[in-house]
């Protein structure tokens, strides 16, 4: 049997589970990979390569790297190259009509929601930001619209209470990776079919933005919980400190917008939390109900959070007693972030 001739398109970690997978296969010949540009990173902001470029040049693929998918010189590439079918995951660009026709067997995407359901940026985190118990992955034939494709499979996955974005998204990258592999022979074999998506339940995933990690205290415990769930390891949760506890939180509440906009340096009192659990009390939205070495308990909407693990601007990550040994809030309250 001839392999397949692919071109795999994809840029995120999330990429690289599928383009080793298909490397390793012997259905598969992989001509080249396509990747976007090294892009600044780190203190000194040196252009520094996407996981897939690296696991490219530890495989010895080819690899191109165009600023735009839609460039005329770059589409004649893709052509040269005579691709039996371009797998796309996790790129980064939007495809135009001419690369979705290129080649015998059109583009097949992985996207990590089970479709319609969260199509678009951040399935993962919306998943798990909805309390979803379950999710999944979606092998689907691309067309010109966002994430709307015909389904060629789809694979099911529990989510976990302990769960958070990144212990998702490395099962599903798996998930996928396995899936992809076994669909795409019975696919150009003409053993399975496309299939139109369900026309009710699509929904919409936002991409996430650093602001969003802000906690609003008015918010349910169970809510906070699965933002913070959600938000790891990016943008994670934060709030401030209160009033008498480093600056004034006045200051630092006038200056969030400025800060999360990039345009200020951060205030001491920013503090992100990285670990918490429910507790069954009550009190005012944000207000500190206890403060000792299990934990500082905070009143939500509705339930209150014990934060077991935090971290201080520009300080290091720490248990709550660790923290409490240098600042005093027991009493105090948390900005509510309301509206």
């Amino acid at each position: 049997m001839v392999a397949l001739r692919i071109i795999f398109m994809g840029t995120a970690e999330l990429s690289c589970a599928s383009l080793e997978r298909l490397a390793g296969g012997k259905f598969f010949s992989v001509a080249a990979v396509v990747t976007q540009p090294n892009k600044p990173k780190g203190r000194e902001l040196k252009p520094q390569p996407s996981p897939v470029k690296i696991l490219a040049q530890k495989l010895n693929l080819p690899i191109l790297q165009p600023a735009k998918a839609r460039d005329e010189k770059f589409i004649s590439e893709l052509r040269e190259l005579q691709p039996d079918l371009i797998v796309v995951v996790a790129y980064g660009q939007i495809l135009s009509p001419a690369i979705l026709d290129l080649p015998k067997f059109g583009c097949v995407n992985v996207h990590t929601s089970l479709l319609p359901k969260y199509r678009g940026a951040s399935p993962i985190q919306s998943a798990i930001l909805n309390g979803e118990t379950e999710t999944g992955v979606t092998i689907m034939k691309m067309d010109a619209g966002l994430d709307t494709g015909d389904i060629l499979a789809q694979a099911r996955t529990p989510i976990l209470p302990e769960d958070n974005s990144q212990t998702l998204h490395d099962r599903l990258a798996q998930l996928g990776a396995e899936l992809l592999a076994k669909i795409i022979p019975n696919f150009v074999a003409g053993t399975i079919f496309p299939q139109l998506q369900p026309k009710e339940g699509a929904t919409y995933a936002a991409k996430i933005k650093k602001e969003d990690g802000k906690i609003d205290w008015n918010l349910s415990a169970q809510e906070i919980l699965n933002r913070l769930r959600a938000f790891t390891p990016w943008p994670g949760v934060f709030t401030f400190l209160p009033d008498s506890v480093g600056r004034a939180s006045s200051r630092a509440e006038t200056e969030t917008s400025e800060l999360l906009a990039g345009t200020l340096a951060p205030p001491k009192q920013l503090l992100k939390v990285w670990k918490a659990e429910m507790v069954e009390c009550s009190g005012n939205a944000g207000e500190i109900l206890s403060a000792d070495k299990n934990g500082i308990v905070v009143a939500c909407g509705k339930n209150a959070l014990r934060i077991l693990e935090l971290q201080l601007e520009g300080g290091r990550r720490m248990n709550a007693r660790e923290f409490l040994a240098g600042h005093s809030i027991a009493g105090r309250s948390f900005m509510k972030f309301a509206g």
